[in-house]
């Protein structure tokens, strides 16, 4: 006769044939990552990220702005040239000019010679010598405005000449001399702002170099353990460079997006009071003195630059360390 099953036996066949039950307690749970989320430090590098990106968008504003300017300028001197009639006594200065402007017409590749009419004249020295100007009891040249094809340039040196040996008093003032002072001191302002900016991105690279080895010293004994019990270099590294990504990404978010908004205030401020002579002189130096389209790409550009740039940063720092726990652990 079959004997019954004795009832604690049943009861453990029974449960170990259902499966088991999840731990209420692990069911919300998030793999923990061996690099703290949320700390002190954390914060502060994403407060120095924003700021060093900040300060680089705008010396890539600055460039741009300089750059634009120059290009500007070089474009304005190749369309146009002056001719200038000193008032010189016995002379009809009227016939002078029209003479001048006669002889700059005959040559090929001028598209136009305009002379500056009076009233035209009394507004440019306006700001310097008050209204109500007599020209005629002022020694003050007459300009005649000369438009050259750029694809087809005219011939300077010999309209110098011509007008020289033509025209009593007359000059050509092709602009030469202060546009090569103009342009050499924009080139000198771009290298400056290239080095500020180099500077700046080298002090973000080391910041962050100090920040990740202030985590892993934090987390010195798990990153031991796990690189000791068999975890690759790249799952280590994988960990800072994500959390690393993201406080770059942050803070570049933040102090980029400042500069862009900075970008779009002082333009439109420029672009609606350029009306007293003050802000006519700085608008013929440096247009609307509103960045362009490369300085607002290059910002954006930068963001995603210094993010990246953050992340691979602390992975090649991480390595480094894990590699060193390598020699240590073979010395040993």
């Amino acid at each position: 006769m079959t004997e019954p099953i004795p009832t604690h036996y049943a009861r453990s066949q029974k449960a170990a044939a259902e499966p088991p039950k999840p731990d209420p307690t692990m069911r919300d749970r998030e793999p923990q990552s061996i690099v703290p989320r949320e700390s002190v430090a954390g914060s502060a590098l994403t407060t120095v990220i924003a700021i060093m990106t900040f300060l680089a968008s705008l010396t890539l504003g600055a460039v741009s702005l300089v750059n634009d300017t120059a290009q500007g300028w070089q474009n304005e001197i190749a369309r146009e040239i002056t001719i200038q009639v000193r008032p010189i006594a016995d002379v009809d200065i009227a016939g002078a000019v029209a003479s001048a402007q006669q002889i700059a017409r005959s040559f090929a590749g001028i598209v136009s010679a305009e002379p500056v009419d009076d009233s035209a004249t009394k507004a440019l020295l306006e700001p310097w010598l008050g209204a109500g100007l007599s020209l005629d009891e002022l020694p003050v040249p007459r300009l005649i405005t000369i438009e050259i094809d750029a694809a087809n340039p005219p011939n300077l040196e010999e309209l110098k000449d011509k007008l020289a040996s033509s025209v009593p008093g007359a000059s050509l003032d092709d602009h030469r001399a202060w546009l090569d002072r103009l342009t050499t001191m924009a080139t000198t302002t771009i290298l400056v702002g290239l080095m500020i900016f180099v500077l700046m991105m080298a002090a973000t690279i080391l910041t962050v170099v100090f920040a990740t080895r202030g985590a892993m010293a934090g987390n010195q004994h798990v990153i031991e353990v796990l690189h000791f019990v068999g975890a690759e270099q790249t799952y280590i590294a994988g960990e800072f460079q994500r959390h690393f990504l993201l406080l770059g990404l942050k803070g570049a978010l933040a102090g980029g997006g400042l500069a862009l908004i900075g970008f779009f205030i002082v333009g439109f401020w420029a672009g609606n009071n350029i009306a007293d002579p003050a802000s006519g002189q700085v608008s013929a130096l440096f247009g609307t003195f509103s960045v362009g389209l490369s300085g607002y790409l290059g910002t954006g550009l930068l963001i995603f630059v210094i993010a990246l740039l953050t992340a691979l940063t602390s992975r090649y720092t991480v390595i480094r360390h894990v590699d060193a726990l390598d020699g240590t652990k073979a010395v040993a």
